[in-house]
């Protein structure tokens, strides 16, 4: 347990860490026999039992090999990412890990992907008033491990399109949208994100007015996803996807052009570094 966390309170990575030596010295097998088994270095199990690392999909079914459980471990890692996400968020969560391509528009909020620690802790802390701080922290690591995605060896293609609006509403003080827009900055700097800004001057949308996101796979069908304040929504019927695709072409259309997107968010984050 690191020594931010609460005597007597483990985090959902902690806790599968445990429960892995806790089998694995049951099993009377070492950490070097574990890594053997599940194609890890002892190094690495030695991380994911004391909760520095949240384990790999291999890894929890190499614990599974290894250890018998048929699928217990497997079964946790999946809770882990699961469980801090509300019941109806989690089909489209399981739908991004597989998406090649990503179209977000977001209207008033950075869009979560993209978030930073400080900005997603803000925003769950205003959302979820009664929360404990405990509870706080383990749906922004939830968010935080969204960007997972990006690390395999095929990451999808994210094309972000933020209203000004996002940008200007001030989300836990100045020094937190400071480190978004620097974050914003840096991601798009990277050859697997587009980014950007519809701006105030572009008057009315040209389309929705509401967030939403397309995700795009190499062999199934596009898959809308649209949110409101009851819930998310996955749509996928051939003449509703059609029409927010032609929707985000147009807000791509009436957008700020990448670099002219970078520029203004270097603006803005200028006003709020004084």
């Amino acid at each position: 347990m690191d020594e931010t966390t609460p005597p007597g309170h483990f985090n959902p990575l902690q806790s599968f860490g445990r429960d892995v030596k806790r089998v694995r010295l049951g099993r009377k097998l070492t950490q070097q026999h574990l890594g053997d088994a599940a194609g890890y270095s002892y190094a690495y199990v030695s991380m994911v039992e004391s909760g520095k690392v949240k384990a790999s999909e291999k890894f929890a079914k190499g614990c599974d090999l290894a250890f018998g459980t048929n699928g217990l471990f497997a079964g946790m890692l999946q809770r882990i990412d699961e469980g801090d996400h509300p019941s109806w968020f989690v089909p489209y969560l399981n739908l991004e890990r597989k998406a090649s391509r990503i179209l977000a528009y977001s209207t008033n909020l950075v869009t979560g992907i993209v978030q930073t620690e400080d900005y997603a802790r803000t925003v769950f802390q205003v959302s979820n008033p009664r929360a404990s701080a405990e509870g706080i922290e383990d749906k922004v690591s939830a968010r935080l491990r969204r960007r997972e995605v990006f690390e395999g060896d095929t990451p999808p293609f994210l094309w972000v399109i933020l209203h000004e609006a996002c940008l200007r509403t001030v989300v836990g003080g100045a020094k937190i949208m400071a480190g978004q827009l620097d974050y914003l900055l840096a991601v798009a700097a990277t050859p697997q994100v587009e980014l950007q800004i519809m701006p105030f001057a572009a008057g009315f949308p040209a389309t929705s007015t509401m967030p939403f996101t397309v995700l795009r796979f190499p062999d199934s069908p596009t898959v809308l996803y649209t949110e409101t304040r009851v819930g998310g929504r996955m749509h996928d019927s051939a003449q509703t996807v059609e029409a927010a695709l032609d929707d985000y072409d147009l807000l791509r259309a009436h957008a700020l052009a990448p670099d002219q997107s970078l520029a203004l968010i270097k603006n803005l984050l200028k006003e709020y570094r004084a």
